[in-house]
């Protein structure tokens, strides 16, 4: 029987300024120039996430 996956977006985790200061220290601490680029791209996706989230709430209480 194949295994099936899910994909995870790491963004959807993140939710607050907490989550994120740990997972960009993680991703400092490694000292992988790459990881760090790319855990930057998804902290920017995050905050965007929440923006979005953010901004849908407000036009609903509107």
């Amino acid at each position: 029987m194949a295994e099936k996956f899910t994909e995870f977006d790491p963004a959807a985790m993140l939710e607050s300024c907490d989550d994120i200061a740990v997972f960009m220290s993680d991703a400092l601490e490694t000292g992988n120039a790459a990881y760090v680029v790319k855990a930057l791209g998804i902290v920017d996706r995050a905050r965007s996430m929440s923006e979005i989230v953010c901004e849908s709430e407000l036009s609903q209480k509107v």
